[in-house]
């Protein structure tokens, strides 16, 4: 039985009882800009994230198709100008009044290098459209992370990671780049020429200026053997750091009130592609709404229901291009919290989330996502100077997800973690440089390049605004 019969299974377990009583849903503000938009007599055209948690009215979207329009665009404005992704983040990265700039035109692959296994990509690339082009080349990307609809720029400048224990952030793999400053002019940084900028650059918030391209280290083309398998949770913990050391990418994923997970593993090899499909760790979210909702009544009924049927299910097994095998599809919206803990207290931290959701929460139903990510260099990755479990909690886009958010983040912080940059998190400036070692360099940095702070919205300026 795969995931998707479990499903549909648990709908036919879960029929006949009573609905639980109706949930809060998230409070909505005001969008950035919208006034202003309406006293301007303008037709206001909103940009939203992924989720619909961030939105605003910019008074201008543009897409440069070329570095030299990138360059008049950015040097010509007034105001604060903001580069925009796939919009997969949900902090308050790009909302601004102003300007805000799509790189989806300065795209796809420039050049390769067989000897060293690098490539020069152009920084609008998304990730899913990198591996194929690749592969024709002879290279695969070192590793990638579980989503590919990200812009290249984009998941560099929120330190997105994978999972591996030896495998860092994806900004561990950059060798060079290429950005354009305020005054629009053009930087290439890499490790020996404007080694700070570089240092900076790699993890950047978008606050640095725009990056156009980047000089990826990759490896020989390579497939992967993918494999899900269902235990119980404590198993699975129990089992987690010898895992983590004797697999290349190993996570594992824990459906709350079920105390049933599944691991995920991938390996080299060989063997030839099969056609199982794509796995996805939050396929079948809305029937484990509908479940929830039946069911939150009753905590126990409501785990026997998902844990008799979760432990039928047989092994599955995807082997595939590496690219093709390490992301999924997110068909359902939600929003995310995630932090960076010091491994050595990941194992505790997941318990503790997990023992307080089940304990005061009971309308969650998205699973939990537990990763490891090797240590790096870089000033503002999560990861600097230290090996790291990633522990993510979700709640339903309708749903209001600052009560529990808030509950888990204290735990959080309670182990010394790092937020991923572009997941909900409430840390501040201070809070944040006293987690960071190089954070007034990378400061020092930013305001040498952006004195004026066109890069700064609302949220940045609270980061790193003088005024």
């Amino acid at each position: 039985m795969n995931r998707r019969n479990l499903l549909s299974l648990m709908i036919t377990t879960a029929a006949g009882t009573a609905l639980a009583p109706g949930l809060s849903l998230a409070k909505t503000t005001a969008p950035l800009g919208a006034a202003a938009a309406k006293k301007a007599g303008r037709r206001a055209i909103a940009w939203r994230n992924w989720s619909g948690s961030q939105e605003c009215f910019p008074q201008m979207r543009k897409a440069p198709g070329s570095v030299a329009e990138l360059q008049e665009l950015i040097s010509s404005a007034t105001g604060c100008v903001r580069p925009v992704g796939a919009g997969h983040s949900f902090m308050p990265l790009v909302p601004t009044d102003d300007t805000i700039v799509s790189l989806s035109r300065i795209s796809g692959v420039v050049s390769h290098d067989d000897a060293s296994k690098q490539a020069v990509i152009r920084a609008g690339t998304k990730l899913a459209d990198i591996g194929g082009p690749l592969g024709e080349r002879g290279q695969s990307m070192i590793n990638m992370p579980d989503i590919d609809e990200q812009s290249l720029a984009g998941a560099l400048g929120t330190a997105t990671h994978g999972t591996g224990a030896t495998l860092g952030c994806l900004p561990d793999f950059v060798e060079g780049i290429q950005l354009v400053t305020a005054k629009g002019d053009v930087i290439d940084c890499d490790r020996q020429n404007n080694s700070d900028i570089f240092d900076a650059a790699r993890v950047n918030l978008g606050a640095l200026g725009v990056l156009t391209e980047v000089r990826l280290q990759n490896m020989p083309r390579y497939s992967l053997k993918r494999e899900t398998t269902w235990h119980p949770i404590e198993e699975i913990l129990e089992n987690a750091e010898s895992m983590a050391d004797n697999n290349r990418n190993y996570e594992f994923i824990y459906v709350p009130f079920s105390g049933m997970g599944f691991t995920d593993v991938h390996n080299f090899t060989n063997e030839p592609a099969s056609t199982t499909g794509k796995i996805d760790p939050n396929d079948g979210s809305e029937t484990l709404k509908q479940v929830r909702d039946w069911l939150s009544w009753s905590p126990k009924i409501r785990e026997l229901a998902l844990s008799s049927v979760a432990k039928g299910i047989e092994k599955e097994v995807v082997i595939a291009n590496s690219w093709e095998n390490y992301a999924s599809e997110r068909n359902v919206r939600f929003n995310e919290m995630e932090y960076h803990v010091p491994r050595e207290h990941g194992i505790k931290a997941f318990r503790e989330v997990r023992a307080m959701v089940e304990k005061n929460f009971p309308e969650v139903f998205f699973p939990f996502e537990f990763r490891y990510v090797k240590s790096d260099d870089i000033w503002l990755s999560p990861f600097y100077g230290r090996e790291c479990c990633s522990i993510a909690v979700h709640r339903y886009f309708s749903e209001d997800y600052k009560p529990m958010f808030k509950a888990v983040e204290a735990i959080f912080k309670k182990y010394h973690g790092r937020p991923h940059w572009g997941k909900i998190n409430t840390m501040n400036r201070s809070e944040l440089a006293a987690n960071y070692e190089r954070w007034h360099d990378f400061s020092a940095v930013r305001e040498t390049l952006d004195p004026g702070g066109k890069f700064l919205n609302p949220y940045l300026k609270t980061l790193f605004s003088k005024v």
